[in-house]
């Protein structure tokens, strides 16, 4: 069962949210101030934090604070509780790691699918780990020596793909894997509550749907057309033939799954470790390095809120703020869907 902290000065308020969490079947503990919460935090090390920010002795901003100072609390995940909905606040909270903002009023909906997300993201990042550094290096040096194996999908069938349309779905048994000829493809998992999690992004000349095939499994994610596409299926019973009998092309593919884990680790670090600002640069220097051609001076890229949160990991209300911050300092341009990198540099070496 998972411990939630929860920091609040209103009787009312803590009450009436410890009843929620508490029926939701997780273990609540209730600080009245952020003194009597620090002091609580430092003895049962929570699973996450939901705290107030205006509050008497200690506020919440000077909770987060001596949160980020303690290496045993910095990584807990902090969800800020506020009644003023004015920007500054949201972006102080941000800038200081604060991982989520409800504003209250709040619904219990609200409160419960925040909680999951960020639970779930540390959970994930758990699991993920356990592929060790040896054990990466391990594939990197079975794979120095490969083939060129886009020879797979020479003289095969080209689908025309239209945007938004699904190419495959967790859960469905592999029978291909494909390749990339032109467009923009993104891999995402859902939770129960429809949410989006982007595991993966592709471009033209990318393989991806490989590592099912690899592991023996159904496909863990569903990957669907961020534009119009051309993509090559290439038949499963293909694939195994060619790897069995080719080492170096097996050692291609196991090249390119280690760098699938790593990516992956990479992305989870982040979402856990990072603030909201610096998830969201993050995710835009990612997007210009993946998708950036040479004729472009400035990077610009069409993507949705929507897909943008599920790549950044955050609600697409929060993502719309946090843009909306970079644009006011001139980091970005934004144009109805279509958003113009204006200092990518300073988007790279943001903190906070």
């Amino acid at each position: 069962m998972k411990t939630i902290l929860l920091i609040e000065d209103s009787d009312d308020i803590r009450e009436t949210t410890a009843e929620i969490l508490e029926l939701a079947s997780y273990n609540v503990l209730t600080a009245e101030n952020g003194k009597v919460g620090v002091e609580l935090a430092q003895k049962v090390k929570p699973d996450l934090v939901i705290c107030d920010i205006m509050m008497p002795i200690l506020d919440g901003y000077g909770v987060l604070h001596i949160f980020s100072q303690n290496p045993e609390l910095q990584n807990i995940p902090f969800i800020f509780l506020t009644a003023k909905a004015e920007r500054s606040d949201h972006r102080k909270g941000m800038e200081m790691g604060a991982d989520d903002y409800l504003t209250k009023p709040f619904q219990e909906i609200e409160l419960l699918n925040a909680i999951e997300s960020r639970l779930k993201k540390i959970d994930n990042l758990s699991k993920s780990f356990k592929n060790t550094e040896l054990e990466l290096e391990e594939l990197y040096q079975q794979a120095r020596e490969y083939v060129d194996i886009n020879s797979l999908s020479k003289d095969r069938k080209v689908s025309a793909i239209k945007k938004k349309q699904l190419i495959y779905t967790e859960g469905d048994e592999p029978i291909k894997f494909y390749f990339l000829k032109s467009g923009k493809i993104k891999t995402y998992q859902s939770n129960r509550d429809g949410k989006e999690f982007v595991t993966g992004l592709y471009n033209s000349g990318d393989f991806f749907g490989h590592i099912a095939i690899i592991e023996s499994t159904e496909y863990q994610e569903s990957a669907e057309a961020l534009e119009d596409c051309e993509v090559i299926g290439i038949p499963k019973n293909d694939f195994l033939e060619l790897i069995t009998r080719n080492q170096s092309v097996a050692n291609k593919f196991i090249k390119m799954l280690a760098n699938d884990i790593q990516e992956k680790e990479k992305q989870l670090t982040q979402m856990a470790y990072n603030s909201l600002r610096k998830r969201t640069a993050d995710a835009l220097v990612m997007l210009s390095k993946k998708y950036k051609t040479e004729k472009q001076d400035k990077f610009s890229i069409r993507i949705s809120r929507d897909d943008l949160a599920s790549v950044v990991g955050t609600a697409t209300e929060s993502l719309i703020r946090t843009l909306s911050d970079f644009k006011s300092d001139k980091l970005i341009e934004v144009s109805g869907s279509e958003i113009t990198i204006i200092e990518e540099q300073k988007l790279a070496n943001l903190r906070g």
